[in-house]
């Protein structure tokens, strides 16, 4: 297997940067998928450890951060402010995923603030809503989930991760409308399965 880009949904656990958080979720796989088979789309419901690394990867890494601009068809006060008809407004959900008055530890990587199903994001709670909220919430919510969750499942079920030799993890990102890793992630996978036919 050669090394390769491994996509967004992975650079918090790959490589040793959380080898806990990816020891619980290949355990949780294991336990609903097992080592002689590889994963597929029955089993993601079966798996709420996944579920919350989801969640806590969409808070910490939210892939729109500042959301759809939304524009008031009618001047209106918000919080006390002002906005005139006719504004662009821009919503800094990666603020408001990382602000310590609402998140512990907003900072760090832990999927077990998610466990509880205290937090979703179907855009009514306005501390937690990666994909907005309300007439402009992302109609593809579903299917964001179904491919995140079986992708991240499929990478993490099949392969241990390693970087490549004398490399160091770098997660920087590039913030922009659309929020990208500065560097590639490049790692290399090694099968974790036991039946080799089922890399075929």
């Amino acid at each position: 297997y050669k090394s390769f880009k491994v996509p967004k949904i992975g650079y918090e656990l790959s490589c040793g940067n959380k080898p806990d958080v990816l020891r619980k979720l290949q355990q949780e796989l294991e336990t609903v998928v097992g080592k002689d088979n590889i994963v597929e789309e029955s089993h993601i419901k079966e798996l709420p450890y996944l579920y919350a690394v989801m969640k806590e990867v969409l808070r910490i890494h939210p892939t729109a951060p500042l959301l759809v601009p939304h524009c008031p068809s009618e001047t209106c006060t918000v919080g006390g402010y002002t906005v005139p008809k006719g504004s662009c407004v821009f919503i800094n959900v990666w603020a408001i995923h990382r602000d310590p008055s609402i998140w512990k530890n907003p900072t760090e990587f832990r999927p077990e603030r998610f466990l509880d199903n205290k937090w979703d994001y179907s855009g009514n709670d306005f501390n937690y809503f990666p994909f907005g909220s309300g007439r402009r919430i992302c109609v593809g919510i579903d299917m964001a989930e179904r491919m995140f969750m079986y992708s991240l499942a499929s990478l993490v079920h099949s392969f241990d991760w390693k970087l490549p030799e004398g490399e160091t993890l770098e997660v920087t990102e590039k913030f922009g409308i659309i929020l990208k890793k500065k560097m590639p992630l490049v790692a290399i996978p090694t099968p974790r399965l036991s039946n080799p036919a089922l890399y075929e």
